[in-house]
């Protein structure tokens, strides 16, 4: 899998807990400063000094002292797990909009960092990914594209999958291309006219070689405050959850394992594929909350997620599932 490198010239986000999860690596893991600095996506010279950080501050003696919540040996576990190439675990709060915004503070630091020049991003929607861009801070940029993966909602009374994708390009300065259809269409043949139609496959073809996938995972199960369940009617919603559906990736309906299910609403549904998103060179996948560990395990299986951005919670539920 390729890493997600974070930007040299960019000011380190979090330092305690970069400085935990390198001291955590090299001293707990026994890895090399080498392989520290290829698993966090930094620099060998930048491993060495935060290992001597955290000597001096006292946070590595006979064990390692993490005075947050044991955040960076839980990220590890994850990775270990699930295969990827980095996990990133917030602390956990009460409310499930808190959890959210908790989540999406932590990958608008991510993503601060790692977009670069030149980059092509593709994006999902969400109430967590809305909420990165209260910490998204990256410096100026050039070449950027910016594109939604998947069409608006006409009504919503949360978020529309379209305000994301406009935000971050805005923010960055970068061309942005959003997905000009509805996000749930009537029939199987208008689905197929719009696909078929000039910009919408322009944008299908742009989302085939992306540098970076950004997506949310949806459970399906959830009633309060679900995005997707405002979209399809309730006859549908248990249509799918009898077929074994625990997830949703831009309204692509997966079971426990990742596969698709087979049902009609699939095939009314504007966005990019799975497939699509699975060839991505990187995908990152926010989402947070207990309630959506077998969701968020779904997608991870689904698409290949390099890099995972979840709370405490949802983390020891997932590695329970796993």
């Amino acid at each position: 899998m390729a890493k997600l490198r974070r930007n040299a010239g960019a000011a380190l986000a979090d330092d305690a807990s970069l400085r935990l999860r390198a001291a955590w690596l090299y001293h707990g893991f026994g890895r090399t400063q080498t392989e520290v600095a290829e698993q966090l996506g930094i620099g060998r010279s930048t491993v060495i000094r935060l290992l001597e950080d955290a000597r001096q501050r006292g946070e590595v003696k006979i064990t390692i002292e993490d005075l947050l919540p044991d955040l960076a040996e839980l990220s590890i576990r994850l990775e270990q797990a699930l295969g990827l190439d980095e996990a990133i675990v917030v602390p956990s709060v009460a409310d499930g909009a808190g959890t959210a915004r908790a989540v999406g503070l932590a990958l608008g630091r991510l993503l601060s960092e790692a977009v670069v020049n030149g980059m092509s991003i593709g994006v999902g929607w969400g109430r967590t990914l809305t909420a990165a861009l209260e910490s998204f801070n990256p410096p100026r940029r050039e070449g950027v594209k910016v594109m939604s993966l998947m069409g608006g909602a006409v009504e919503t009374q949360f978020t529309n999958p379209f305000e994301f994708a406009w935000r971050l390009a805005s923010a960055l300065r970068a061309e942005c291309f959003l997905f000009p259809a509805p996000l749930v269409v009537d029939t199987a043949e208008t689905q197929a006219r719009l696909m078929a139609d000039g910009s919408i496959a322009r944008l299908r073809t742009l989302a085939e070689s992306l540098d970076l996938a950004v997506v949310s995972a949806g459970g399906l199960a959830e009633r309060s405050g679900s995005l997707v369940r405002q979209l399809i009617t309730e006859a549908e919603a248990s249509e799918l959850l009898a077929q074994g559906c625990v997830a949703d990736i831009m309204c692509n309906f997966i079971d426990g394992q990742g596969s698709l299910i087979d049902h009609p609403i699939q095939k009314r549904i504007m966005s990019v594929g799975v497939d699509t998103l699975r060839a991505s060179r990187h995908k990152v996948l926010a989402s947070g909350g207990r309630n959506r560990a077998a969701a968020i395990l779904a997608v991870v299986r689904s698409i290949n997620v390099n890099t995972l951005v979840t709370d405490e919670h949802a983390a020891r539920a997932i590695l329970d599932l796993a």
